[in-house]
């Protein structure tokens, strides 16, 4: 919507927090300055420096502004026309379906994409290309938590809540998360908790800025959060402070998960992750004191190769103590990606479409087939997850076309995955800028940003929200809806992939009816309205879900499911060779890989570059000095980035910011090793060794 004086009213680009702001034009209308916006009730006028400085990324300088096609003669990227471009990439993935079958064309996109082209996307593989072969970088988001969350609650909305009711509850265990570097804003809500007299417990393997606010901070070994949580859920049990009518009445499941919990008794757990046993009482006391609690997981614990089940069990301890499902309670996740939530909902991801319906269920494929005018059992199967989908380029994977994401930075394993790309026979990359993974592509197509394109996305919440067009794009940028409609009108797909952001919407809203994430009764009109609508939300009338399960929980029976965990070891623990554990994440001048925030001036300055963060005991032990090149090699590579000697982090742990590439790039170390449910990596935690370089 248009502001009284002509600011446009949208939302940040960058994390799922969506922040409102508005952009005013500049003199001349070339670009925009960001504005507070202080009716929205996400951030109420906050914002950090990414968000601030959003604007500087439409600056022609660093952007993309016309389509570039590799050429023979000289093997370079070179500039084309649009038509030359999209001619190029039709052929490319026709060619390789002719010759190899549809599976053997790819698509990869990402978290950013609006609920529109992430929508449009998932159709034009299923329908244009006909293949299996879709997932999305959200994968290596939350899908341990969604995985966890269908489980137990039979539904997957990062925040059942609101965000404005974690300063009302009375405690909140944080786990993995370190909102003050990752989502600004959102530190205000930890903040009002404690000035209402709640309590804070942060479970951390470093003592982050978050950390410091914390009345308890818990700082296990990477990789035993599972434990952690099953020896609180122990004590809980042994302290007889379970909600028996809440056990009885509104879950299934307990005897098996009691009984598992019970063989990780205190000594055990503070043996394994390292937290003195005082401490875990104290987290039992604090957490079980007041009448309403909450926990909230990000991607420390999710980032597992059993992320599903250390969820799960953070999840039973919520369950166990009556603390879900009730006002001022429950268990959430901190979406990391701009629409991480609604990209996954909407068919970007391999077993799903739109409205997170499961694209097994023959019920969900006659449904949406019907919206799209196609045969049921013309929809392909459900393919590869991320990795196993990057693992498989130039095998049996030999086409991609990728969409809004840059997975040569952001992929465990990166320097396999970035084999992997250099070995398809075919790349198309649409993305702002010339990402390290757009400048292996054999075309690149330019497409329009946040403030250039109107659209929806959907907020850790769950609340969906409407970014209003700001600006005109270049001359030479399209946006992705236009660049989708192209490639299916050269494939033979006259009809519906139409351009308009709010014809795919209706779309979208007629393929989400009745499925678990239901927009059908969200429009463009209310959402401005109402400054975003909740889903589910099944028709007009009806008001939205800010808060879910307070009657019923989503399974066939309406109650919760405890689900029987037990502690296992991270696929590589420390060795005589590797003896030193590295877990890695984010600073908050960049994000994710820094494709865009490495382009803003300000950013850089803050966060110029990579760096290892280690303890003094560990590096008076191979003689690290303060900022002087230090090597971290694990089984998979090396990188090499400046020492930065803190007392904040375990003696036995580094920690390494993933947002750059080359060889400071900490992606070039981390394990791929799966999770059996979610086929999450394991980001967080993997054994290297280090030593001055």
């Amino acid at each position: 919507m248009r502001t009284p004086d002509s600011a446009t009213a949208t939302h940040c680009p960058y994390c799922a927090l969506q922040c409102g702001m508005n952009l005013r034009p500049e003199p001349g209308g070339a670009s925009v300055v960001v504005e507070e916006r202080a009716d929205f009730p996400v951030n109420r006028g906050a914002l950090c420096g990414k968000g601030r400085t959003a604007p500087a990324v439409l600056s022609s300088r660093v952007r993309l502004t016309g389509p570039l096609v590799r050429t023979h003669a000289t093997g370079r990227l070179e500039p084309a026309t649009w038509e030359e471009a999209l001619d190029a990439v039709a052929e490319g993935l026709a060619r390789t379906g002719r010759s190899h079958g549809p599976d053997a064309v790819g698509v990869f996109g990402g978290g950013g994409l609006t609920n529109e082209k992430a929508y449009a996307l998932g159709k034009f593989a299923r329908v244009a290309l006909r293949t299996s072969q879709i997932d999305y970088n959200g994968r290596f988001c939350m899908s341990s938590a969604a995985a966890a969350h269908q489980r137990a609650f039979g539904l997957d909305r990062g925040l059942p809540f609101p965000l404005e009711d974690i300063p009302r509850t009375g405690c909140v265990v944080l786990v993995g998360s370190n909102p003050a570097e990752t989502m600004p804003p959102a530190l205000r809500y930890l903040t009002e908790l404690k000035a209402n007299g709640g309590t804070l417990i942060v479970v951390d393997p470093r003592r982050t800025r978050t950390a410091e606010q914390a009345d308890l901070h818990l700082a296990p070994r990477p990789g035993t959060d599972l434990a952690l949580a099953l020896g609180l859920l122990h004590l809980v049990v042994a302290e007889g402070r379970t909600d028996e009518e809440f056990i009885a009445g509104r879950t299934t499941g307990w005897a098996q998960a009691r009984a598992a919990a019970m063989a990780h008794w205190p000594e055990l757990v503070e043996r394994i992750t390292g937290v003195p046993v005082p401490r875990l009482r104290e987290a039992v006391a604090l957490f079980c004191a007041p009448s309403s609690a909450m926990v909230l997981t990000a991607r420390g614990p999710e980032q597992q190769s059993k992320g599903t089940d250390t969820v799960g069990a953070w999840i039973n301890l919520c369950l166990a103590t009556g603390r879900a499902g009730r006002p001022l309670s429950g268990y959430g996740c901190l979406t990391g990606q701009g629409n991480g939530q609604g990209g996954r909902e909407h068919g970007q991801k391999a077993d799903q479409l739109p409205g997170y319906r499961k694209l097994a269920d023959p019920a969900a494929r006659a449904h949406v087939a019907g919206v799209w005018g196609v045969d049921p059992d013309s929809l392909p199967a459900p393919g590869r997850s991320a990795y196993e989908l990057l693992d498989a380029l130039g095998t049996e994977v030999k086409a991609l076309l990728l969409m809004g994401s840059n997975p040569v930075v952001s992929a465990p394993r990166a320097a396999h995955v970035e084999d992997r790309i250099r070995s398809l026979d075919f790349l198309a990359v649409a993305d702002v800028v010339l990402s390290e993974t757009a400048a292996l592509a054999d075309v690149v197509l330019p497409v329009a940003q946040w403030a250039e394109e109107t659209g929806t996305t959907t907020n850790l919440e769950g609340r969906v929200l409407l970014r209003r067009r700001a600006l005109t794009p270049p001359p030479g940028v399209r946006t992705d809806l236009d660049v989708l409609h192209g490639l299916a009108g050269r494939l033979g797909i006259e009809k519906g992939f139409p351009t308009d952001p709010e014809e795919v919407f209706e779309e979208l809203r007629r393929a989400s009816a009745g499925g678990p994430a239901d927009y059908s009764g969200i429009s463009y009109a209310r959402i401005e309205a109402e400054q975003g609508v909740f889903w589910p939300c099944p028709d007009g009338s009806h008001a939205g879900t800010p808060r879910l399960f307070l009657d019923r929980f989503a399974t066939d029976d309406g109650r919760a499911r405890f689900a029987p965990v037990s502690h296992r070891d991270a696929a590589e623990v420390p060795d005589a060779e590797y003896p030193v554990l590295l877990t890695t994440g984010r600073v908050v001048s960049q994000y994710q890989s820094g494709a865009q925030t490495r382009r803003v001036d300000e950013l850089n300055a803050a966060a110029p570059g990579p760096f290892v963060e280690i303890h003094p005991r560990l590096a008076a032990r191979i003689g690290a000095v303060e900022g002087a090149p230090l090597a971290v090699v694990s089984r998979r590579g090396r990188a090499v980035a400046p020492a930065r000697i803190t007392d904040s982090i375990r003696a036995d742990t580094v920690f390494m910011p993933f947002h750059w590439p080359g060889e400071g790039r900490a992606n070039t170390l981390t394990n791929p090793a799966l999770d059996p449910v979610s086929r999450m990596p394991e980001f967080k935690v993997c054994a290297v060794r280090v030593e001055p370089a």
